[in-house]
C-alpha cells in the first residue's frame, strides 16, 4: 500500500470529509482493519482566507508549496491537496515535490465522462467559478464544457462557502438557494453539477437537487484510495507489485 500525502485545513471541516473518505475508502477496498496509509499536513485557514481574498496568489503558491515538502518529507507517495481553490496554484506545486499530485480536476472528470456528460454546472468560491483554471483544465484535457452560474449566483455561492459551510454551519435556507441555482443551470443546458468547493459536500448531495451531483471530495478521495492501493488482477487485494 502506497502513503497518501493531503494538503488540508482549507478548511478543516472538508479536511476531515478526506480523512474519513480515504479510511473508509480503504476498508471497502481491502475489508478487515485495512484503513490508509496517510500524512496530512494541515494550513492556518484564516492566513490562506485573507490572502486568497487579497489576491495575493504568489504568496500562497509559496505556503502551498512549503506545506507539499512537508508532506514529501514525512514519506508520502503522492500529494492531494484537500481543495478545488487552491489549485489556482497546482503547477506550482508540482514544481516544488518529485512525487506527484493527484488534481482533483481528473477524477471529477473521468467520472462525468463515465457518466456521459459533456456539458457541466460549477459550483465553488468565486476564485473557482470565475478564473480559468479549473474550466480550461476541464475543457482542455477532457472535453467538457463547464457553466457557471450568472453575477448574483456566484455571489451567495461564495458567501455560503466562506460564511457558513467553512464555519461548519448548515442551513436550509442555503440548500434552498442552491436548488434555485442549479435549477437555473439545468435551464442553461447543463446535465449535471459538480460540487466545487471541498464543503458543499456538506450541504447538499445526490438527491439534493434536480440534476445528477458530482462531489470532488469524494471522488478525488476515492481516486487516491485507488492509487494508493491497486486491486490485482482478479479484482481483489492489492497487486503484488505495489505491495
Amino acid at each position: 500500500m502506497k502513503t497518501i500525502g493531503l494538503i488540508g485545513g482549507m478548511s478543516w471541516e472538508s479536511s476531515a470529509e478526506y480523512y474519513r473518505l480515504v479510511n473508509q475508502g480503504m476498508k471497502a477496498r481491502l475489508g478487515g482493519h485495512a484503513n490508509a496509509r496517510s500524512v496530512m499536513v494541515t494550513v492556518c485557514f484564516e492566513e490562506i482566507h485573507a490572502l486568497q481574498h487579497a489576491q495575493r496568489w504568489d504568496e500562497l503558491a509559496v505556503r502551498m508549496r512549503q506545506a507539499a515538502r512537508q508532506v514529501q518529507a514525512g514519506g508520502a507517495d503522492f500529494l492531494l491537496l484537500c481543495t478545488n481553490t487552491m489549485h489556482r496554484v497546482a503547477p506550482a506545486i508540482e514544481e516544488a515535490v518529485s512525487i506527484p499530485l493527484l488534481h482533483i480536476v481528473d477524477p471529477t472528470a473521468q467520472a462525468l465522462r463515465a457518466a456521459g456528460i459533456g456539458r457541466v454546472g460549477l459550483l465553488g468560491t468565486r476564485f473557482t467559478m470565475e478564473q480559468d483554471f479549473y474550466r480550461a483544465r476541464m475543457a482542455g484535457r477532457h472535453g467538457i464544457e463547464v457553466l457557471v452560474p450568472g453575477e448574483a449566483g456566484r455571489r451567495r455561492v461564495h458567501e455560503i462557502i466562506y460564511e457558513e459551510l467553512c464555519h461548519g454551519t448548515v442551513r436550509a435556507a442555503s440548500r434552498d438557494a442552491f436548488r434555485r441555482i442549479v435549477d437555473e443551470l439545468a435551464a442553461e443546458g447543463a446535465q449535471g453539477v459538480i460540487l466545487g468547493c471541498t464543503e458543499i459536500t456538506l450541504l447538499i448531495g445526490a438527491g439534493d437537487v434536480a440534476l445528477p451531483v458530482f462531489d470532488t471530495t469524494r471522488l478525488h478521495a476515492l481516486a487516491a484510495v485507488e492509487a494508493a492501493a491497486p486491486l490485482g488482477p482478479r479484482g481483489a487485494g492489492p497487486a503484488a507489485s505495489q505491495s
